[in-house]
């Protein structure tokens, strides 16, 4: 079964459009969370880098909080991941759903 294979890219395409290696991630002690690094976290758990499993560990973080950048991400790109502008975007969606 191919799900069973350990088969993963050498790079994927980062956020931004650059390719992201394991060597090019952000360390995994990192602290400052800034919306480039989230981005680049979730690019390579998307692009098959790093499971999700993987990433959570090696960033010490938790599944519901690496979720909540997916969906960031998947609603409203890399603005969603802001910090500052989350209940922003959380209404801008929940608007948009209604319609």
């Amino acid at each position: 079964m191919i799900e069973n294979q350990k088969i993963r890219p050498a790079q994927v395409i980062g956020p931004l459009g650059e390719p992201l290696t394991l060597d090019t991630l952000p360390p995994p002690n990192t602290t400052r969370w800034v919306v480039r690094r989230k981005a680049e976290v979730v690019a390579a758990v998307n692009g098959g880098l790093l499971t999700v499993d993987e990433a959570c560990e090696r960033y010490s973080l938790s599944l519901e909080e690496f979720a909540g950048w997916q969906r960031s991400i998947d609603r409203s790109g890399m603005p969603g991941l802001r910090v500052t502008r989350i209940q922003h975007y959380r209404d801008l969606y929940e608007r948009q759903q209604r319609f």
